[in-house]
């Protein structure tokens, strides 16, 4: 046998054997999310948990909304206290400065 061929072959069962395994993981998957679907209600319907989960965080999502602004109008005031205190800082080491000035014979 040529060894182009042998090479082709070989190609040919590993690109196989990935899409086989590749069917075998999304069966598994889809099996998993059959069972998150949620239990039966009778009559072939079933209550689906992921509707519920969506709907939990939609409901998070609108209560906590209202963060975002909050936290802007937050930091702002948390800029202008800390712009203060550096002025405090600058005027306490100016006080610093003249006491030791004053005490030095």
């Amino acid at each position: 046998m040529n060894s182009f061929i042998v090479l082709t072959v070989l190609s040919v069962l590993a690109a196989s054997s990935l899409f086989i395994a590749l069917a075998l993981f999304l069966s598994a998957i889809a099996g998993e999310l059959a069972k998150i679907g949620g239990e039966d209600k009778g009559y072939g319907t079933k209550a689906n948990f992921l509707s519920k989960i969506r709907v939990g965080v939609r409901a998070i999502e609108t209560q906590t909304g209202m963060i975002a602004p909050q936290v802007t109008k937050l930091n702002d005031t948390l800029t202008r206290i800390r712009d203060g205190l550096v002025v405090v800082d600058r005027n306490l080491a100016g006080v610093i400065a003249a006491v030791s000035r004053q005490g030095a014979p």
